[in-house]
This record gives structure tokens, sequence and C-alpha cells, in this order.
């Protein structure tokens, strides 16, 4: 059974955000569980450079499994100011810990305004279950 915590917000092209608990604006970014499932196997992941800008809905990453290679959309306009390394290096360990260790982005946020629209968990749940 897929979870989806509490405490993020999800898109609806499957990624996540959840705040830093001590630094407001910065905002950590990774793709859901049940977007990992429909992946599959994933063999490669591409993420961007620390001090990119990315500008919401633009696509910043990719992740290619053995099934389809996709994009990573941007959920919120910033700067990148640390990328997950560890998924580069072993990209098949997204699927042990999606919420935790395998987040792919930190964003220094620009404008916390954009959220407006995204889904809890529960909303979530309901689009990706078709409850």
């Amino acid at each position: 059974m897929l979870t989806y915590p509490e405490d993020l917000i999800y898109t609806n092209s499957h990624e996540y955000v959840r705040f830093e608990p001590e630094v407001a604006e910065i905002a950590i970014v990774g793709i859901t569980a049940f977007a990992i499932d429909q992946l599959g196997d994933v063999v490669y992941i591409d993420l961007p450079q620390v001090g990119s800008h990315l500008i919401k809905g633009d696509s910043f990453a990719t992740v290619e499994s053995v099934k389809a290679v996709g994009d990573i959309y941007a959920p919120l306009s910033g700067e990148i100011v640390a990328v997950n390394s560890d998924l580069v290096d072993q990209p098949e360990s997204i699927v042990n810990d999606p919420y935790g260790q395998s987040w792919f982005v930190k964003l220094k946020v620009s404008d916390r305004q954009e959220l407006e629209g995204y889904m809890s968990a529960q909303e979530y749940r309901a689009k990706v279950e078709g409850a």
C-alpha cells in the first residue's frame, strides 16, 4: 500500500513539497511513491546544478526507468540550494524512501503563494486511487 504523508503538499504531476521546519523558505522537492510505482525500476536520474533558478512549471530533472523517461516539474519558483547527489549515484534507491532520503532538490522559494491550487495528502490519495 502506497503512503502519502500528511505534512506534504502534492502536485498534479506527482511532485511533493515539504518545507524545512527550521528554515521556512526552504522547500524539499521530490516525487511521490505513486509516481515511483508507475515508473517501475529506475535506472537513471538527472538533476540540476546547485545555484540554478527554477520557474514554477518548468522541467528541472529527468527520471529514466525500464518503462519510460519522465520529466520532473518545479512546483515552485526559486533557487536550488542543494541536490541529492546520492540519487544520481544510486537511482534505484529512490524506491526505498521517497519522502525521506530520496528527495531531489532543496529550493529557496521565491513566492509561497505559488502553492495555491496544490493538494493535501487526502486530496492526492483520492486523485491517484480514483476515490
